[in-house]
């Protein structure tokens, strides 16, 4: 299924805002380039992250990355969901990303949340990344978790990653998750959508300029950057899982997350694509703060459960 939840007029007056306030924010000369090359992502300074009550989190050092785990203390689930965070291959792990595992864990009825800090670029090009989400997969089959009790979540460039391990993991022989969320997944490190020209005055984030962080290929190093495992909008997407893929129309990296869901229905694939008028790059970040976001969380768990209960 694909489709527009509402017409851009009706964008509510806090996701119009916030798009706004996004705008002005990395508009700015020098603050704004930061942003948008991501100098500011690989020097995040944050206070200590503390798990609510009701959660254990548990900090992992494995082979040559950390892993973070959180569980429910009272939980019958016997799911678990590996993320993968953006940051476009050269931020690390922020504390965003332990707010959205306790989310993940609350709306799949108590599942389990394995966060992995992937190595990164510059010093870790590809397929360090790649290599890294193999690893934290196979550690959950190592664990004794079915493969058909893992999803595999990520946002932007962990999105990708996302698409890209499944693809790996299919390719290799290996057994695949229960199903994929990709919130404005990062699938075409070559720019060359439709939406990387349509969108380009619009997007608060990324546009109005080829100084940008979608436009660094640090991650890439002397690869191709049309190899699937890299760009999965090049991949072919034969036995995928269902998966779930949410997009906001004012985005550049648009036209990556509707290549990858055509692409993969017509494979026969089970995909709801959902494209949010008027929203930013991954703007589930608001949490509960938006309407739009809101209704995503809670279109993610509504996938949750239907995949969880074997009935999409």
């Amino acid at each position: 299924m694909s489709y527009r939840d509402k017409k851009e007029e009706d964008t509510s007056i806090a996701g119009t805002l916030v798009r706004v306030l996004i705008a002005r924010f990395s508009s700015d000369h020098l603050l704004g380039k930061k942003i948008k090359n991501g100098e500011l992502r690989r020097k995040w300074i944050e206070p200590p992250w503390t798990a609510p009550d009701g959660f254990l989190w548990t900090e992992i050092k494995y082979k040559e990355f950390e892993m973070e785990w959180l569980e429910a203390e009272k939980s019958d689930s016997d799911y678990v969901l590996l993320q993968l965070h953006g940051g476009g291959y050269v931020g690390m792990l922020h504390n965003a990303y332990r707010n959205f595992a306790v989310l993940y864990s609350e709306l799949g009825n108590g599942m389990s949340v394995l966060t992995i800090n992937y190595r990164v670029a510059p010093q870790h090009p590809y397929p360090a990344a790649l290599e890294d989400a193999v690893c934290a997969y196979e550690w959950l089959l190592e664990k004794g978790y079915d493969s058909n009790r893992i999803l595999v979540a990520g946002d932007s460039a962990g999105g990708g990653l996302a698409l890209a391990l499944v693809m790996y993991l299919r390719d290799h022989g290996a057994k695949l998750p229960a199903g994929i969320i990709a919130m404005s997944p990062w699938t075409d490190l070559t720019a060359s959508g439709e939406s990387y020209q349509s969108n380009y005055e619009k997007d608060p984030l990324f546009g109005n300029t080829k100084d940008s962080l979608i436009y660094n290929r640090e991650y890439v190093g002397l690869e191709d950057p049309k190899n699937p495992y890299i760009s999965p909008a090049f991949g072919e997407f034969d036995n995928f899982p269902p998966m779930l893929v949410q997009v906001g129309s004012y985005e550049m990296l648009l036209s990556d997350s509707e290549t990858v869901a055509r692409k993969a229905r017509e494979k026969g694939v089970k995909v709801r694509l959902h494209v949010y008028e008027g929203m930013f790059h991954v703007f589930q970040m608001a949490m509960q703060l938006m309407p739009e976001s809101r209704l995503a969380w809670k279109e993610i768990g509504k996938f949750l459960n239907v995949v969880c209960e074997s009935e999409i």
